[in-house]
């Protein structure tokens, strides 16, 4: 798929169709699993799913969202973006289906099992329709920071109405939500947007796919259910895929990609600022309902709030994007996120500790919000179009391991602790160390190299590069 972005750096009024119904599909999805989340308990309720099943509802979405997205991404690049993107969300209207009308726990779980497939389906296809259809620059940079905020603001949505949804309309609604917007996208997209593929190579890594792909789910799985096994099964899966790919004539995730500094970076970085916030909600979740005694619903406002006013840290990152480059607004977007996650090892047994969480939820939510644009534009910089659905599946992948992956690491380590509050205390310090050393990573790996080619020049955008009138 040829880019179809103007030398001018200001949007078509097809390239705005285009972004109003990918960016239209991602909100949606953010919305409903927020949604869900919050639902879970009567959703449990409703299908006879016991408290010990419940954190399988997310596992069971998890897994095939992380497994398959690198896999998926590269299919794209190989037999059609939109043809991948149009199946997942197809995949995801029956799977929204079968889980709204779920009578037991199998029908649920395989409804969330089908809806991690759509979601690896679908996401990295649509991320790299947005990176073909607008060339590497400010544009680019503005369209992703947008697509960030609009990804925030769905998580956000979600969590301050799911609650007030689940209530009027019961649990099924969490499942329901996502249909009639799926069929809008699905009638529109053929119209909007055209399909692309690579015309050189259609031929798929078999070998390739199949071990990084079981990697991956071993991997995760072994995290989530601590099972050592698993975990030694992906570590070597993962290494027999490295093997593969040196020697592969057409490889699935060709080594020379993996091992660029844009790419390699981006995604470390990526894969810090999801795991670590992740868990930090989670823990900060249990700390407000377990220990300070609010209600699901006041927590809800508190993460909600916060995360609502966070929402043009999108916006704004891809004006600094264009304006000081990713590295320096990656580095600092971290550094905000690890920094503002200090002052919550503090937090005690009374409520006054309000006074300190609120006001580091805002501006750390600022500076994550600003980390994921920050390190979605670098994944996927420097690359070919027909290189850009296995960045943007790469992306993805790192983005729903982290999400995957941080409750039960971090979880692990608070349980080292025989008090709550003490095991909070010390993960959360972990996490601030862990953000805090791997903003230096970043910032040495990125660093300009006279060997590789200088680092894209791109000149300031205004708001009327994404609101202005087309020509």
């Amino acid at each position: 798929m040829s880019s179809d972005s103007t030398p001018s750096q200001r949007m078509t009024g097809r390239q705005r169709m285009i972004l109003f119904v990918l960016l239209g599909a991602g909100f949606t999805m953010s919305v409903d699993f927020s949604i869900l989340n919050v639902a879970l308990p009567r959703v449990g309720e409703g299908v006879g799913l016991g408290v010990t099943g419940l954190p399988w509802i997310a596992s069971a979405y998890a897994l095939p969202a992380a497994g398959f997205a690198l896999l998926f991404g590269r299919t794209a690049d190989l037999f059609g973006r939109r043809k991948i993107f149009l199946g997942g969300m197809l995949l995801l209207v029956g799977a929204s289906l079968l889980g709204g009308f779920a009578t037991n726990p199998q029908m649920l779980l395989t409804a969330r099992v089908l809806q991690g497939f759509a979601t690896a389906m679908a996401m990295p296809a649509s991320l790299s329709l947005l990176t073909t259809t607008f060339s590497e620059g400010s544009l680019r940079a503005r369209v992703l920071g947008l697509n960030g905020a609009l990804l925030a603001g769905g998580f956000t949505v979600g969590a301050l109405v799911g609650g007030t949804l689940v209530s009027l309309l019961g649990w099924r609604s969490a499942f329901f939500i996502n249909v009639p917007v799926a069929l809008i996208v699905l009638i529109v997209t053929p119209f909007v947007i055209a399909e692309g593929r690579s015309p050189d190579r259609v031929r798929l890594d078999l070998p390739g796919a199949v071990t990084v792909t079981g990697g991956l789910l071993a991997v995760i799985y072994a995290i989530i259910e601590k099972n050592i096994v698993a975990g030694v099964v992906g570590a070597l899966l993962l290494a027999a895929f490295w093997r593969i790919e040196l020697r592969a004539p057409a490889p699935l995730a060709p080594v020379r990609i993996l091992t660029r500094p844009t790419v390699k970076w981006g995604n470390y970085a990526g894969l810090i600022v999801s795991t670590m916030e992740t868990a930090m909600i989670f823990l900060v979740t249990l700390y407000l309902q377990n220990t300070l005694g609010f209600s699901p619903l006041v927590t809800g406002l508190v993460f909600g709030v916060p995360g609502l006013a966070s929402v043009p840290a999108g916006i704004i990152a891809g004006r600094f994007l264009g304006r000081y480059g990713n590295r320096k607004v990656l580095a600092a977007g971290m550094a905000v996120q690890g920094v503002m996650t200090l002052p919550l090892v503090l937090l005690g047994t009374e409520r006054v500790g309000l006074a300190i969480l609120l006001p580091a939820l805002f501006i750390g939510f600022f500076g994550h919000v600003t980390s994921l644009v920050a390190y979605t534009v670098t994944a996927t910089s420097g690359l070919p179009d027909h290189e850009q659905g296995l960045a943007t599946g790469l992306a993805s992948m790192t983005q729903q391991v982290a999400i995957t992956i941080g409750i039960p690491i971090l979880s692990a380590v608070a349980a080292t602790q025989t008090l709550a509050l003490h095991g909070m205390r010390l993960a959360l310090s972990v996490n601030v160390v862990v953000t805090l050393a791997s903003v230096v990573l970043v910032w040495i790996g990125l660093r300009p190299r006279p060997s590789l080619a200088g680092p894209t020049v791109v000149e300031p955008a205004t708001a009327a590069d994404l609101i202005g009138s087309s020509h």
